[in-house]
């Protein structure tokens, strides 16, 4: 079987992990190359390329050896991506699954218990490629290409709510009173309403979207998904908070991130309102959960406590 390296910083971004729930960093690091090799056998694939890494996966370039597989992959190129197990990534190919390749990575085969999965490679060119008012366009209009009715084992946007007014209630004096306060009374209003029954990605953003190798897959599919059931507007703050140096750089940083969100929120068809509420609320809890981790995550809490002010008011 051919050996697939391990990128070093790789093992050092895993290493110290705590269990969430199932297994600890460093024994799932032990695990890896005998998982490798069991995923190579089990799908008959050869590695083929440089092998890549996120946060919590590692993502190998292989070629399919058999003919399972070809009907959905006529070069027989694929991607073996294995994830540190961990609670977000527990429900990762039920959202492919149900997705079915429409807006999204097409699923090839997984095995759930080993947090394993087999995808469609595709091109090495991110939506962060282009400049960040298009990038919210095509997040706009991905959000309605993937929009479908979520199952029952997905969790409810509402139950995760619930705890999250319990951290804005504690507070921390590391994040001013008045937008824990202001996101608290908000989250209640948001919950008040309708927020479940749609398969929303929670973490849709500009580098969580690939350009297809096939032109006639569309142009962008998002990947990597975290989700969740409850309603679109929730999706929309990380394209908020990511590509910072762009925030940095605008004339109006205040006026800058409202456009990105309104910008979705029109291309999608959403009730910008709703966009802007749930986004703030999701930077507060951001800058509150940051300040858990001071001061090693001081920049991070300034710079959500800076965008969660501009949707205040």
């Amino acid at each position: 079987m051919p050996h697939v390296p391990i990128p070093e910083s790789f093992r050092a971004t895993i290493a110290g992990r705590a269990p969430e729930p199932e297994v600890s960093g460093a024994d799932w690091l032990r695990r890896l190359p005998a998982l490798i090799e069991a995923s190579l056998g089990r799908w008959d694939l050869v590695p083929d390329g440089e092998v890549q890494h996120g946060e919590c996966a590692l993502v190998v370039p292989v070629r399919l050896r058999g003919n399972d597989f070809r009907a959905q992959t006529p070069d027989g190129s694929a991607i073996l991506k294995l994830t540190w197990p961990h609670g977000e990534a527990r429900l990762e190919h039920l959202a492919l699954r149900d997705w079915s390749g429409r807006g999204a990575v097409r699923l090839l085969a997984a095995e759930p218990t080993a947090y394993v999965l087999l995808l469609e490679r595709l091109a090495p060119r991110a939506l962060t490629e282009v400049s960040i008012l298009e990038a919210c366009e095509v997040i706009g209009t991905l959000v309605n290409t993937l929009d479908r009715p979520a199952g029952p084992q997905y969790e409810r946007l509402s139950a995760k709510g619930a705890r999250w007014r319990e951290v804005l209630a504690q507070g921390t004096p590391l994040v001013p009173r008045r937008l824990t306060e202001q996101a608290s009374a908000t989250l209640g209003h948001l919950l008040d309403g309708e927020v479940e029954g749609r398969l929303v990605h929670e973490d849709l953003h500009d580098a969580n979207v690939l350009a297809p190798l096939d032109p006639a897959r569309g142009q962008w599919l998002a990947i990597d998904p975290k989700p969740v059931s409850g309603e679109w507007p929730y999706a929309v703050a990380p394209i908020v908070w990511n590509r910072a140096e762009a925030t940095a750089a605008a004339h109006n940083p205040r006026m800058h991130v409202r456009l990105r969100a309104d910008i979705v929120a029109d291309a999608a068809g959403l009730d910008p309102d709703r966009v802007a509420a749930w986004t703030l609320v999701r930077l507060v809890i951001n800058a509150v959960w940051a300040a858990s981790f001071a001061p090693q995550s001081n920049a991070f809490r300034a710079r959500m406590i800076m965008l969660a002010k501009a949707f205040t008011g």
